[in-house]
């Protein structure tokens, strides 16, 4: 069985307002107490697996969950337990799951890798949840359709199995379908989103008792990985588009949760905004492959990855460049005051209702039938040419602009001010190192449609120059601004001097590796 919901966090602020609407006469108030397995080194934790015996009332219900679509979607199989047989386990603090049950399901596939004999060895209760759960349906009825909604809110707390003053509150809700059309169960929850400020979460509690045993707040920072781009040479262009978000997503959920539960750890700050730039990359390259991709996503996008930008480049100072250049002797520069003046912080972009509308809408994409749009008869491998070849030539276009302005500078032809001048070549360059990161991306999600042993050796060295070449200028413009700060600070703190002078000293250098590097991609062949 698959189960598909969508999980939020509720801000203290609406949640009375939540409550009332939870609490209809028609709702239910269960209690949940249950019980979490795994090993003591979490092999099924890192399998993406959640095993847990919970009692659901008056009753016992052993539950496993795995794989899905890792958004919304999950496999998940219920086996209601004997109440008399749990209760003597329990007596004799000897309550165990029973993996035999699995044989011949729809989740067998889940624990293939095992050896279950050995796993239920080795198998331990981590943690508890103590939970009491409101509920109530949500129905939709006509002669037409019949759609059903039930509406979860949880509270309660996550319980250290062998240490019960470890604590994690839980203060969710969930909207999962139980009949009907997925259309529905989005609507709803934008519904519920936009009047109570919901943040989508994607951490289970599984995840979340995981990370309480290893005495952590939050997951660690998720980058991209290419891998679970499931993609292949017969795919259409609707049903590759959806891929391309899909993948995207994986990267950008995690970290955008892990920022709404309060995380201020740059790394999730900055993969965040990597996903949010391949995302951006895929919707605008391969706009014309869906007819269902709102243009309106990609500005909300642009925002919220600007906004993330503001603090990522004070963060990476304090954290990064700061111990860099104390370790060469200089003086430290204090950023406390300057990341408090943010009006804007990385909580506050990632919550912000338009964000998190378009987050849903997004995965509502991904989730919807590509196969019924107009396009869905034609192969994406043979409309990939266009969209390539024409972002290529927007970084020939402004990397000769680039080399224009360069040379204007150099004779004194251009009667511009040279301020006026700096500022072109800078925006010029912010532009073409825009393009470099959309090409690469595209690229990436592009190559392996282009699976003959030739495209494949051509990618891979097609890939390796734009990525060196991107991340070269990337460093260039990085440390443009990094120079900037520290000489705007130091009119206000002389020890912001020294970072002044030190970047201002790499300048030349970096410029002249990012001219090589692009020089070198420029001349790379392409794959397709």
């Amino acid at each position: 069985m698959q189960e598909i919901e969508l999980k939020f966090l509720v801000p203290e602020s609406r949640l009375k307002g939540l409550m009332r609407q939870a609490k209809v006469k028609s709702s239910q108030v269960t209690p949940l107490a249950a019980h979490y397995y795994d090993t003591p080194d979490q092999q099924l934790a890192q399998a993406g697996i959640g095993l847990r015996i919970r009692q659901e009332g008056d009753t016992w219900v052993q539950t496993l969950k795995a794989g899905g679509d890792g958004i919304a979607a999950r496999l998940e199989h219920n086996a209601i337990l004997d109440n008399e047989q749990v209760q003597a386990m329990l007596d004799d603090n000897a309550l165990m799951p029973d993996l035999t049950i699995y044989k011949d399901t729809s989740v067998d596939s889940a624990l293939e890798d095992f050896k279950l004999k050995k796993l239920a060895k080795n198998l331990t209760r981590l943690y508890v949840t103590d939970v009491q759960r409101t509920t109530r349906l949500l129905v939709e009825r006509d002669d037409e359709t019949d759609n059903s909604i039930e509406m979860a809110y949880d509270h309660g707390e996550i319980i250290h199995g062998n240490d019960d003053t470890q604590r994690d509150a839980i203060q969710e809700v969930e909207f999962e379908l139980i009949s009907g059309d997925l259309d529905f169960l989005f609507m709803t929850a934008k519904t519920w989103c936009k009047r109570y400020k919901l943040c989508l979460s994607t951490v289970t509690k599984a995840e979340r008792g995981g990370l309480l045993i290893k005495n952590q707040s939050h997951g660690t920072a998720v980058s991209a990985d290419l891998s679970q781009l499931k993609i292949n040479k017969k795919i259409n262009m609707p049903a590759f588009v959806r891929a391309a978000v899909h993948n995207c997503l994986l990267q950008i959920l995690p970290n955008s949760s892990a920022l709404v539960a309060g995380s201020t750890d740059d790394k999730h700050v900055l993969q965040l905004q990597a996903g949010i730039d391949r995302l951006r990359a895929a919707i605008k390259a391969f706009a014309d492959f869906s007819d269902e991709i709102n243009p309106d996503w990609e500005l909300i996008l642009k925002q919220t990855a600007t906004l993330l930008s503001n603090y990522n480049e004070l963060t990476y100072l304090v954290n990064h460049i700061e111990p860099k250049l104390q370790k060469q002797g200089a003086p430290a520069t204090d950023w406390t005051k300057d990341i408090e003046a943010l009006k804007i912080k990385p909580i506050d972009a990632v919550s912000a209702n338009d964000f998190q509308l378009t987050l849903l809408e997004l995965i509502a994409f991904t989730m919807s039938d590509p196969n019924l749009e107009p396009q869905a008869d034609k192969l994406a491998i043979d409309q990939l040419t266009k969209p390539l070849s024409q972002q290529r030539k927007n970084i020939i276009k402004f990397n000769e602009k680039l080399d224009d302005t360069d040379n204007a500078k150099l004779d004194g032809t251009d009667t511009q001010d040279t301020d006026s001048k700096d500022n072109d070549a800078d925006q010029t360059q912010q532009d073409l190192l825009q393009q470099l990161k959309e090409l690469r991306y595209i690229s990436e999600f592009s190559a392996p449609l282009f699976d003959k042993k030739d495209a494949k050796k051509e990618a891979k060295h097609w890939l390796k120059r734009l990525i060196k070449a991107q991340k070269s200028l990337g460093q260039y413009l990085d440390h443009i601004q990094y120079q900037q700060h520290y000489q705007l600070k130091s009119a206000s703190d002389a020890k912001a001097l020294y970072g002044a002078g030190w970047f201002a000293a790499t300048l030349k250098k970096d410029h002249k590796h990012a001219e090589k590097r692009l020089a070198n991609a420029k001349d790379s062949s392409i794959f397709w």
